[in-house]
């Protein structure tokens, strides 16, 4: 699979001028007017008449305020237009030549992850790209009927669904601490909107939700980090991920990407995935 892109354009708010969205970004972070003002070197009475319109933000100010709240750069971009300025970031084609080096990049992270499975994910985790042993162990939990990948998949989705979701030993388990996760996430990208984008139907699922809200870690016997665990034919294999994100991006599509590293969590995955 090829890395296509991910991002979409910055959200519009016409009917919400600048003031108005940088205090919700400001109350959704939890953060004071002078705590905020504090960390911008600006005064809490300047930011109090940005926020009701009667200052006007230069472009520096709509950067280190947006920074400052850990804006993602797509809605960064919706702050600028907000205040009448032109987008900073934006999103280049996946075939860009300024994006030649991190593909390259991304590229050699999948293969030197071989021969343990490598993803890449937008935010959503809609795979984009995957290593060989990704697409091996995909086919192996999904059976003989699974055509393979035609289009856009969802690794979420995939994971809860018949008949993957069988294989999972570890089901409310994992669910409980995924769906934990996605919350999370949907708050700190876009505290603005309402719920889990393309996976709210997910958080809705009563099955699902429900190990949400149960206690999912035994204090006396916790593992490190949470581990897959996959029966299927005989075979169990156990694993842990690792994610890895662009240091400092500076184009929105980029910053939505996560390189997603499997590495077995014993002895017998580690020899399944070497075997072939």
């Amino acid at each position: 699979m090829t890395l296509t892109d991910s991002a979409q354009r910055p959200r519009q708010h016409p009917a919400n001028p600048f003031g108005t969205l940088l205090r919700r970004w400001r109350q959704a972070r939890g953060t004071s007017q002078l705590d905020l003002a504090l960390a911008c070197d600006t005064s809490q009475r300047h930011l109090s008449f940005l926020e009701s319109g009667r200052a006007r933000p230069s472009r520096g100010m709509v950067l280190n305020l947006a920074g400052a709240l850990a804006v993602p750069l797509r809605h960064q971009d919706a702050l600028l237009l907000a205040a009448g300025f032109a987008p900073a970031f934006g999103a280049r084609t996946p075939d860009a030549p300024e994006l030649l080096p991190v593909r390259s990049a991304i590229d050699r992270m999948l293969d030197q992850q071989m021969p343990y499975p490598a993803v890449v994910v937008d935010r959503h985790y809609t795979m984009m790209q995957a290593n060989p042993a990704a697409l091996k162990l995909i086919a192996f939990l999904m059976g003989p009927g699974w055509p393979g990948p035609t289009g856009p998949v969802n690794l979420v989705r995939l994971l809860f669904s018949p008949p993957m979701d069988a294989t999972l030993e570890n089901f409310a388990e994992v669910a409980g601490w995924t769906l934990r996760r996605l919350r999370a996430e949907a708050m700190l990208e876009d505290p603005l909107a309402d719920g889990f984008g393309p996976l709210r139907d997910l958080a809705d699922n009563p099955a699902l939700a429900a190990h949400a809200k149960s206690a999912m870690v035994d204090e006396g016997a916790a593992a490190p980090a949470l581990t897959l665990r996959f029966a299927k034919d005989g075979v169990r294999l156990a694993m842990l991920s690792v994610i890895a994100t662009m240091g400092t991006p500076l184009d929105a599509g980029l910053q939505d990407l996560r390189v997603e590293l499997f590495f077995p969590a014993d002895p017998a995955t580690e020899a399944w995935f070497r075997a072939s």
